[in-house]
């Protein structure tokens, strides 16, 4: 298994959060097998997402996906993601 986090600037928490959980069916056709969402205790328009895959190919084509882009925007993603991936030892 690996896990995928990205962390991110929002608009709106509650805008942002509205459409990520309309995009649960597409997460899970793109290969997402479990995720969390995480906010900062002190600026909560500052999220952290966890996203488990059955591995790095499948993550990375995720992550490249441009449909993943376009909702991202949609959703006021207004930061540059930091992304990174560990895997379960």
């Amino acid at each position: 298994m690996v896990r995928m986090f990205v962390r991110h600037t929002v608009r709106d928490y509650r805008v942002w959060r509205n459409a990520y959980n309309a995009f649960d069916k597409e997460r899970k056709i793109m290969g997402v097998k479990r995720h969390a969402v995480y906010r900062s205790v002190t600026k909560p328009n500052d999220v952290t997402v966890s996203h488990d895959f059955a591995n790095i190919r499948k993550a990375k084509a995720f992550v490249g996906s441009p449909r993943l882009r376009e909702a991202m925007k949609a959703a006021g993603v207004k930061s540059a993601p930091t992304i990174w991936f560990v895997k379960a030892t």
